[in-house]
């Protein structure tokens, strides 16, 4: 890749030297723009009415329209952009057009939503064009509170609470209301509304306790009201019925301080709404001043209001909110600014060809507007190449591409353009086609905003707009200027030179070959031969479609540049690098960041930041200006210059806010003006201790630590947490006293109670509880002594489905035991967790329980309590998980009591039963045909397939009975009716019976009628066959 710097860039680099030029002027005819127009003088076009800047389309309005008018001569012609896009109204038929205007209307249709947006209007003749302000059509929607279920607001009596609005966004006015189903919500010193909308408790009573708290935002301007969803307040009450005192607190404004910033015209509301109790009361103060005499208090104090605001009612404000307990104060910095307005107005002017124009304007403002020029609707650096619009402050025009001009130092540029204490001059960038130059410029605004035009040109004739703007808006006007006639005198020139100052480059080059892959981007690197020398840095990436690139460099540092390429296959070899460019010293342009405040002694304040980088300096001599003040006292600013990047802040108060901010210094002049930040000094150890430490037994070896929080007055820091110590006194089973170990648990954060576990059963405890900053402890609390109860087991056995449980009786009932109270429930490792099962055991010689039907592999917790008529004492607890059944039948339980697993056996009974009755039905299918049998137990071979239904098996054995003859199948069978069952055969030879079957041997006689005679089966009815 080669790298080539443009003859352009060549020129940008190098020092120059600005030719200041003096002419003989003749003076410029000041001619208003209406005789202009009689005397048939060709005018630019003037837009002379407009619609507002917003124009909102209620849906009660028939139509609305968009409005434009100019005047010029020619007579201009209009054109319309909508959202920076051409807009033409003519190709609408729906909308209705003016002849000769440019305004158009857009009917209400029901249909608008389609023509949202923002429009301008331009109004062009063969001179120029005037563009109107931005017209931005609304079409507003209906305001709706999102559909939303709200939880209750569950309250201690006692505590502050705040309902919130939150209302939709819509059309100003907003107005809201609170109020219940039944009537408004009516509002005192405890209960009032913000601004914002909120409902606001000082502090909660048992009366606040409701379900129909609703928030109505009104929105007159499109006659819409909407309702949020109902609220609901649930308040605890105490079970002393007694509210505590509080001192008070804030609940808005938050913080110490605050800033407010509005327009002279404009009412001044400030709010504080306080929580504590007594309700607190809110008074206010202007600080070293009287407050205003038009200033009004509203909404029982808690808001002050200046109407029409003007710039002596800027200032500090402070509201304080106290009670008998103490108070809150709040600080509001209030600003109030002033939109632009107009000193000086251009006046429109006929000039002669070379002489000098000046077009005055100035205008005031809070803050002090910024000025700039449009020529003919654009801003002077699009109107043609002789033009280039420099900063916000200064235009300048030439017949060339390279000019000068000077700034003043302080003020806010939009260039890399160094600010001093001294004028100086800068070069603008060349264009690419052209290596030309002049003298010097021939367009200047002036620091009071005149615009002074040198040599005028017929070129320059046009309107000439002046736009003065600050934060609080922007003010134009307008003037012509016009340019007859030849030059009547010569010129005369004389030089000067100023220092160049120049920290902007724009470096070029020419693309190498990409190899096929096009280049993605292009990497610029520099190199300083100071502090880094050797060593090439990344300045800025550029896309791949770009061959130059603007630089913006540090000053007094000597660079040099190059340029490398990548693509898809990676990053090619750099360009050769640039010759050395050395930008002249400048004051720095950045502050120290990641200041960090910190406090290692009770009275000091260690400030440290992050130094500026050496490359940054812009110039020797770099020094840091400390500055620092108390945040919650008005005093003025303490400062220290210092070389290193830290200071030590002595002599201070314990642990109090400051604001610190911390500006850079060099030769050359000061840096930017500082951010604020806020940090406290030095920490010292708590000097209150927890007050009202409790302790509740849970069980054997676990209580719960309850305590009141330190105020934050006493804890001279920031709260780290508290600390719990305890140590164990004795064993209760003996009586003598030894002292323990001691042990600590630390919890981190603002919290009032916490859980000790891993104590001793039985046991004598005592502990004390304290609270800890970045410093160290602070003092304990009285030691609180207290006893853990008996422990052990619980749990005697689990088997299957049933878990024993075995205990003692207590040792020391402390009454009459009454019995005992089981609880137990499911706590496998998920989300949810079963409901608790109890079980009151109402025998107190009862000291065993069998839980059954528990579910398997499951694991479940056990709470155990002794009770006397009083109550029931602490929990004995354990944990156990149950297993699965190992056998069939159990004494206690298991699988055998499982109802699914008797009602699979009853159905397994069931179906053994049916199987064997039809079998018995199928053996004596054949009635007294008894010959049946016998061929059943010799089949042919080539028939034994279609016999194949029979439901029992037949032995194939001589020597064994036939399982259907064991017994008769009724029991009042008479013994001769042997044609109609199953006789018995000795070993007799075969014989036919009357049907010619063969009837075959049958032995085993004796053994067939002992098998009848233990028969267990019998059958009541003989099916026949």
């Amino acid at each position: 890749m080669r790298l080539q710097m443009s003859p352009g860039l060549a020129t940008v680099l190098s020092l120059i030297t600005c030719i200041s030029c003096a002419f003989e002027t003749t003076a410029a005819i000041d001619i208003p723009l209406e005789v202009l127009g009689h005397v048939n003088i060709e005018q630019l076009p003037t837009i002379t009415v407009q619609s507002p800047s917003s124009l909102i389309a209620f849906p009660f309005d028939e139509s609305f329209p968009v409005t434009c008018e100019a005047k010029g001569n020619p007579e201009p012609e209009f054109r319309w952009t909508k959202n920076g896009q051409e807009f033409d109204p003519f190709l609408d038929p729906r909308l209705m057009k003016e002849e000769n205007s440019g305004t158009f209307v857009i009917p209400n249709n029901g249909n608008l939503t389609e023509y949202q947006g923002t429009y301008r209007c331009y109004a062009s003749n063969k001179l120029g064009t005037a563009i109107s302000k931005e017209i931005e059509f609304i079409v507003p929607h209906v305001p709706k509170f999102p559909k939303e279920t709200l939880e209750p607001v569950v309250v201690e009596e006692g505590q502050p609470f705040t309902l919130k609005c939150n209302p939709p966004k819509g059309i100003p006015p907003l107005q809201i209301y609170w109020m219940t189903i039944s009537k408004c919500f009516k509002q005192d010193e405890r209960v009032s509304m913000g601004l914002n909308g909120d409902l606001h408790f000082s502090h909660a009573v048992e009366r606040d306790s409701r379900r129909d708290y609703c928030c109505f935002a009104a929105f007159p301007r499109i006659r819409t009201i909407v309702q949020k969803t109902a609220m609901s307040v649930i308040v605890k009450t105490s079970r002393s019925n007694a509210i505590l005192d509080r001192r008070p607190s804030l609940l808005t404004p938050s913080g110490v301080r605050s800033e407010t910033k509005l327009v002279k015209g404009e009412d001044l509301k400030l709010e504080c709404v306080a929580e504590g109790f007594p309700t607190p009361q809110v008074d206010w103060v202007k600080m070293g001043h009287q407050l205003p005499a038009k200033a009004k208090l509203e909404n029982h104090g808690k808001l002050l209001i200046v109407p029409r605001a003007e710039q002596e009612d800027s200032g500090k404000y402070m509201c304080k909110a106290k009670n008998p307990l103490g108070e809150a104060v709040h600080y509001f910095t209030v600003t109030v600014e002033e939109p632009p307005e107009w000193e000086s107005e251009p006046q429109s002017q006929l000039s002669m060809i070379g002489s000098d124009v000046h077009i005055k304007c100035s205008a005031s403002g809070s803050p002090q507007p910024t000025i700039t020029w449009m020529v003919n609707g654009l801003p002077l650096q699009a109107e043609s190449s002789r033009s280039q619009l420099v900063d916000p402050h200064t235009v300048f025009a030439t017949t060339v591409l390279l000019t000068c001009c000077f700034f003043k130092s302080h003020l806010s540029v939009s260039t890399n353009v160094l600010l001093s204490n001294f004028y100086f001059f800068f070069a603008a960038t060349v264009q690419e086609d052209s290596t030309e130059s002049v003298e010097g410029p021939r367009f200047t605004v002036h620091d009071n905003g005149t615009l002074e035009i040198y040599r005028v040109e017929k070129d320059d004739t046009g309107q000439y707009t002046c736009l003065a703007k600050n934060t609080e808006g922007t003010s134009a006007i307008d003037s012509m200027l016009y340019v007859k006639g030849k030059l009547l005198k010569k010129r005369s020139v004389c030089s000067g030179s100023q220092l160049m100052c120049l920290r902007s480059v724009k470096l070029k080059w020419i693309p190498g070959d990409d190899h096929n892959s096009s280049t993605t981007e292009f990497v610029v690197e520099y190199e300083e031969n100071q502090w880094e020398p050797g060593n090439w840095k990344e300045l800025l990436r550029v896309p791949g479609n770009h061959n130059s690139a603007v630089l913006k460099l540090h000053g007094h540092v000597d660079y040099r540049f190059r340029v490398s390429g990548v693509n898809t296959v990676g990053r090619g070899p750099s360009s050769e690098p640039t010759e050395r460019y050395k930008t002249p010293p400048a004051a720095p342009d950045k502050n120290p960041e990641n200041i960090k405040i910190e406090a290692h002694l009770p009275h000091e304040m260690d400030i440290n930041w992050e130094p500026l980088l050496p490359i940054e300096h812009n110039g020797p001599g770099l020094e840091y200006k400390v500055s620092y003040k108390r945040q919650d006292m008005e005093e003025d600013w303490k400062e220290h210059m210092v070389k290193r990047h830290s200071f030590v802040v002595k002599n201070t108060p314990t642990f109090v806010p400051y604001e610190i901010k911390i500006q850079t210094r060099n030769h050359q002049g000061w840096g930017p003006e500082p951010k604020v930040v806020t940090g406290y000094s030095g920490e010292d150890f708590p000097s209150s201790a927890p007050d009202d430490v409790a302790v509740e037994v849970m069980n054997s070896s676990v209580v719960k630590v309850s305590w009141t929080r330190v105020h934050k007055d006493k804890l001279n820091g920031h709260l780290g947490g508290y600390r719990i110590n305890w140590w164990r006194l004795r064993s209760l089973v003996d009586s003598k006293k030894s002292h323990g170990d001691k042990h600590t648990l630390t919890f981190p954060g603002d919290r009032n109670h916490a859980t000790v576990p891993g104590l001793t059963p039985f046991s004598e405890y005592s502990l004390i509880v304290m609270t800890f900053n970045g410093r160290g402890n602070g003092p304990g609390s009285h030691p609180v002594n207290f006893k853990t109860p008996e422990g052990g087991r619980i749990v005697e056995k689990q088997h299957g489905h049933t878990v024993s449980l075995a205990w003692a009786p207590p040792v020391e009932p402390n009454g009459i035991l009454t019995g005992y109270l089981l609880e137990y429930q499911l706590i496998n490792d998920t989300d949810e967790v079963g409901p608790s099962q109890t079980v009151d055991i109402s025998n107190p010689d009862t000291t065993k329980w069998i839980l059954r039907n528990l579910e398997p592999m499951s694991r479940y917790k056990f709470n155990l309590r002794s009770c006397t008529t009083v109550g029931c004492g602490p929990v004995v607890s354990e944990e156990c998980t149950t297993t699965l059944e190992t056998s069939l039948a159990s004494t206690h339980g298991g699988i055998s009591t499982q109802g699914w697993f008797i009602g699979l056996m009853c159905a397994i009974a069931l179906l053994t039963l049916i199987v064997l009755i039809a079998c018995f039905v199928n053996r004596n299918k054949g009635g007294k045909y008894s010959v049946k049998e016998k061929e059943d137990l010799h089949p042919d071979v080539e028939s034994q397939g279609m016999n194949d239904d029979t439901f029992c098996e037949y032995s194939d054995n001589d020597e064994k009975p036939l399982k259907g003859s064991q017994q008769s199948l009724s029991r009042e069978i008479k013994a001769g009716d042997s044609g109609d069952s199953l006789v018995d055969y000795g070993d007799e030879d075969a014989q036919f019976n009357e049907d010619g079957s063969f009837i075959g041997e049958y032995a085993g006689r004796k053994e067939k009628r002992e098998k009848r005679a233990s028969a267990e089966i019998k059958a009541t009815i003989q099916t026949p066959a």
